[in-house]
Formats: C-alpha cells, structure tokens, sequence
C-alpha cells in the first residue's frame, strides 16, 4: 500500500508547527516513520539539518525564541527544560542577561556527546509541578527559576527583583515569596 504522497511532511509539519519549526529524528520515529524520512526532506529541500538528528521545517518563520525551542530539543531522547538564568529571562522577571542558554535534563539523563558552547546543561529530576511553558517552550515555573538562580549564585539584586515581580505578577504567593527570601538570606557553599 503507498502512502499518500505528502502524509509525511503533513504529519511532521503539524509537529514542527507546535516547536517552532523544529522536529527531532526521534519524534519522526514515535510517529511512525523510518528515520532515514528527516535527512531525505532536507536532500529536497524542504528541511533544514540544524544539527545531529535535529531539523528544521523553514516555512516555518523564525522567532527570537526559536533558539530556546532548539535548546529543549537538543538532548534528543531526554527533552530539556529552560532553567536558572534563562528561565528568569523568558518570564522576564529580571534584568539577568544570560551568556548561556541553561536547559535542565532528567538527574539519571548521560550526555553522549559534547553540547554547545552556548548551552549550560543541569541536572536535576522536577516535579510536574515545577514545570510549565511560556509560548509553548519548556521550561521552570518561576519559583523554580528563582531557586535555580540562587543556587547559582545570580547576583543578589536580580534575584530581589525576580522575587518581587514574580510577587507582584501573582507567579507566586506570598508565603513562596517569604519562602524564597529566606532562601536566598542562607550562605550556600
């Protein structure tokens, strides 16, 4: 039985549609396709190879957040999550400007091969309930963001900041708020 032609690149451009244009070899095969169907749309044309086992639909625009959906799709099997510094910069809950991209992956989760100089990986296992997404993109509820930030040492007043603004916002209560200040108040080694 043929397939339809265009089921694929349907199929696949539907997923992309929902990870700004993004589509990794491993969703194509949860979906039911050979892998060899990704790197044969980009031979046509019709995708890009970003890199190992992730591509790219270009019909799709690009988006100043595009970079953060890539980031979550680079670990390929174990999606990461937008954490620590760039998770307080997505939520805009301060000034932080992040020289790196910082995506947490499951604790157990082995990189096998050598990430990016623009990605920070962290591991760490999280809660369901320390997850959520902003446009669509993974990533740290803000609560989260703030611990990550104070964990890594961000600089006091960022964190004063991103604690009153997430306070204000209604991202978190007032006793987190508390929670969080007395948090960052306790030296960490």
């Amino acid at each position: 039985m043929c397939e339809m032609p265009g089921r694929v690149y349907n199929t696949l451009f539907e997923l992309a549609t929902e990870q700004y244009g993004y589509v990794t070899a491993e969703q194509a095969v949860e979906l039911g396709f050979a892998k060899s169907r990704l790197p044969q749309m980009a031979a046509r044309g019709v995708a890009e190879r970003v890199e190992r086992g992730l591509y790219r639909f270009p019909a799709m625009p690009s988006t100043a957040l595009d970079q953060y959906m890539q980031a979550v799709l680079w670990p390929h099997r174990a999606h990461g999550l937008i954490s620590h510094a760039s998770a307080l910069a997505l939520h805009d809950l301060c000034d932080v400007n992040p020289a790196h991209i910082d995506i947490t992956v499951p604790a157990g989760y082995r990189v096998t091969r050598v990430p990016p100089d623009v990605y920070r990986l962290h591991h760490r296992t999280l809660r369901p309930l320390n997850l959520t997404r902003h446009e669509g993109i993974p990533v740290v509820t803000p609560r989260r963001a703030i611990l990550d930030g104070i964990e890594a040492h961000i600089r006091h007043g960022l964190i004063e900041q991103a604690i009153e603004t997430a306070r204000r916002r209604g991202s978190i209560t007032r006793a987190e708020a508390v929670e969080l200040e007395r948090a960052q108040a306790v030296p960490t080694n």
